[in-house]
């Protein structure tokens, strides 16, 4: 089993907001982390972009509530310069992602699991849908 994985935001947001077709798998995934059988990381800038999102549709409460149970689940991967200069140099599509992807490579995650395999192609690392995760872990 991959052990240290970076986990993008809209994984994230199919879990909070139980966004169908992709909660289920997502929240295995989750059920992985819960229980210490997986270890994930997000970018700080993830909490951002959730609790600006979560605040529109319920309150900035309730948002803070919400993200504190995923912060308590996950590690967070450091924000550093050498992170941001190598998101700034790259050719990624949207900038990001590509915060993300230099993230996920600094705090030596395995993979990234994203609903947008696409906007890693050009990566490094490898990326999984949970769904393709999950299956991979078997």
């Amino acid at each position: 089993m991959i052990h240290s994985v970076y986990v993008d935001t809209d994984v994230i947001f199919d879990v909070l907001t139980k966004r169908e077709p992709y909660y289920n798998g997502s929240a295995k995934l989750f059920s992985l982390i819960e229980n210490g059988k997986l270890t994930a990381y997000v970018s700080p800038l993830s909490f951002a972009n959730m609790h600006y999102i979560l605040r529109k549709i319920s309150s900035s409460a309730k948002s803070k509530s919400t993200l504190k149970k995923i912060f308590s689940l996950v590690k967070i991967s450091p924000f550093t310069e050498d992170v941001l200069a190598k998101a700034l140099d790259c050719d990624f599509k949207d900038f990001e992602d590509a915060i993300q992807n230099f993230s996920a490579i600094n705090c030596k995650a395995k993979c990234i699991i994203t609903r947008n395999l696409r906007d890693f192609t050009k990566s490094a690392l490898p990326s999984f849908s949970p769904e393709e995760f999950l299956i991979s872990q078997l």
